[in-house]
């Protein structure tokens, strides 16, 4: 069970970081390379950025929970 639950955490742990590299600082980023740039309003983001901004909370919280039951599975 301790492996199964590494590897995934590191499954995990990968794509969690892809996600994070993939937004955009102050000007740039996965939006500009798609277009998302030009038209992308003062208001707000486009739907690329928060849908990626969804994707990484997702990927945070489940990191986060793993990293909590990986932990009770080796002390167990």
């Amino acid at each position: 069970m301790v492996l199964g639950l590494g590897i995934a955490y590191m499954v995990v742990g990968v794509i969690t970081t892809s996600l994070v590299l993939l937004h955009s600082g102050r000007g740039g980023g996965l939006s500009d390379m798609f277009g998302g740039g030009l038209g992308a309003s003062a208001a707000g983001s486009t739907q690329m950025e928060r849908n990626l901004d969804r994707l990484t909370i997702v990927f945070g919280l489940i990191f986060t929970f793993m990293t909590i039951a990986l932990a009770f599975a080796i002390n167990a």
